[in-house]
């Protein structure tokens, strides 16, 4: 029907603006002076630690791609797909909705090296799933090791709950081990079989899928400043919190959404430094890759165009 084209994109316009709405509320006392003052308080050495951070981050988010075409048993060359892998999360953290967006990247650039629609929709459920994993074992962990994180957003000590949560985290990938050891039998919709990765593709997935978001919550972490700072299995946490949120809004690069939960997590922390260290984030880990992915992207599409014309 026409009305489901239209209705994630308007939930994620809604958020976005409900989000900055709030963050403005949040922040009416900050000016931009203080903004730049935040950022420029930010010594060279940790600007350099954040920009390193992003590059492992990118660099782990290529290994998925890698690690699904192990999978499903395709040869694709390895400077091809890291490009594509970075295209793909370059403009998707962007756009927003990255499954369905990356999917269509993906499908364009993978489709000229031979793999099949149903070949790359297998692609993107197993680099999915690989992020997924990444998010339920790095969370299990801060929840069994830092469970007082939920009390920075809920202000209510849940420290039970949150080791209990913790647990069967850790206790679903457990599973999902298991069911890789079983041999358990692929998932069938239709025409599209997906099949159970095998216990060294697990391996994998359980290996680099999280240096990726431990990457990535570095580059805040790095950008903070001293005082008051958590330290980072803290901040990973609040990270963690505060993507999942992002993701689930749906809101175009998890503007608004991704600063405003990050805020209330770190409230103890002075917002000013907050905000430098999340506008560092916003600039190695969205901004220029975007610049970056439109122009592989470009160059791509003429070089299709220039072999079409030979």
């Amino acid at each position: 029907m026409n009305w489901k084209r239209y209705f994630w994109p308007v939930v994620g316009i809604g958020a976005v603006i409900f989000s900055l709405l709030l963050l403005w509320h949040e922040l009416r006392g900050i000016s931009l002076d203080d903004v730049w003052d935040g950022l420029a308080a930010i010594p060279a050495r940790d600007w350099i630690l954040a920009g390193l951070s992003s590059v492992v981050a990118y660099a782990a988010l290529a290994g998925y791609d890698h690690i699904a075409l192990l999978h499903i048993g395709r040869r694709v060359s390895w400077l091809f797909v890291t490009l594509c892998s970075f295209t793909t999360y370059a403009l998707s953290h962007n756009i927003g909705g990255s499954v369905f967006s990356g999917a269509v990247i993906r499908y364009r650039a993978y489709g000229t090296r031979g793999l099949t629609g149903q070949e790359v929709g297998v692609l993107v459920a197993v680099c999915w799933i690989t992020f997924v994993l990444s998010t339920i074992l790095a969370s299990g962990l801060v929840l069994v090791f830092e469970p007082q994180i939920i009390d920075r957003f809920s202000g209510i000590a849940h420290h039970g709950l949150s080791e209990a949560a913790g647990i069967a985290m850790l206790i679903l990938i457990a599973a999902y081990i298991f069911g890789s050891w079983l041999h358990l039998r692929p998932l069938t919709i239709g025409s599209f079989q997906l099949h159970y990765p095998a216990l060294p593709i697990v391996a994998r997935q359980l290996l680099i899928g999280p240096i990726e978001l431990l990457a990535a919550a570095a580059i805040i972490f790095f950008a903070l400043p001293g005082v008051h700072n958590p330290g980072y299995f803290v901040v990973l946490g609040v990270f963690l919190v505060s993507f999942s949120v992002a993701q689930i809004s749906h809101a175009p690069g998890g503007l608004g959404v991704f600063e405003v939960v990050f805020l209330a997590g770190l409230s103890d922390m002075d917002p000013v430094g907050v905000l430098a260290a999340l506008l560092v984030f916003r600039l190695f880990y969205l901004i220029i890759p975007l610049f970056l992915g439109l122009g592989i992207v470009l160059f791509f599409e003429r070089s299709q165009f220039s072999r079409k014309e030979s």
